[in-house]
């Protein structure tokens, strides 16, 4: 294994903290609105303008077999991705099940400048977990009972998490339903000729 390698999956399993290289940053403010953050260096990210539910329907959820409600106050955890995609003026929003208030799925966004981009894509291929139906570079892994899925559209990074998410194909829902928010033109049958 390189030196490249090593230096990859370390960056990665450390939630990619100096990918985006955040300085001076607050967090959200954890009612799934755009999140604050000083006026430094380290916040390079662009406002996101899609609200929670333009970014999930409600209708997505019905594949779960259980109904969603929105947490109003989502807290991320500190050094988190959500607290990254936070901090770069993304969009925070966390849904709990209303059978069973232990199952979330948290869904968060950023728009990045490409350089910051590439360095979480290379990071997150690295430590492999590819996902090719995602239709725009994605990737997932199971931490534990959870699953983590990321996916690059347009300018955005697509975050989310949740203990439905068993494997890629329980994560795809959500994963599409954000990419058709934020990059419609990504939006493609599987196998359809790339123009």
């Amino acid at each position: 294994m390189t030196s490249r390698s090593l230096r990859a999956i370390s960056i990665a399993a450390l939630v990619v903290p100096a990918a985006l290289v955040l300085a001076g940053c607050s967090g959200g403010d954890g009612d799934g609105t755009t999140a604050s953050a000083s006026a430094t260096a380290g916040v390079v990210g662009r406002p996101v303008t899609q609200t929670c539910d333009e970014l999930v329907p409600a209708d997505t959820f019905s594949v779960y077999g259980q109904r969603f409600d929105r947490v109003r106050s989502p807290k991320p955890t500190k050094g988190s991705p959500v607290a990254q995609i936070a901090a770069q003026h993304g969009r925070v929003c966390t849904w709990r099940s209303t059978t069973d208030d232990s199952v979330t799925v948290t869904v968060a966004v950023a728009n990045l400048p490409q350089e910051q981009l590439t360095q979480l894509e290379d990071a997150l291929f690295e430590q492999g977990g590819s996902v090719p139906t995602y239709t725009v570079e994605g990737y997932f892994s199971l931490a534990g009972r959870t699953g983590r899925a990321d996916a690059f559209a347009d300018r955005s990074w697509i975050h989310t998490s949740s203990s439905l998410y068993t494997e890629p194909g329980t994560a795809q829902p959500v994963v599409d339903a954000v990419r058709a928010a934020v990059a419609p033109d990504t939006t493609a049958p599987i196998g359809s000729p790339t123009p």
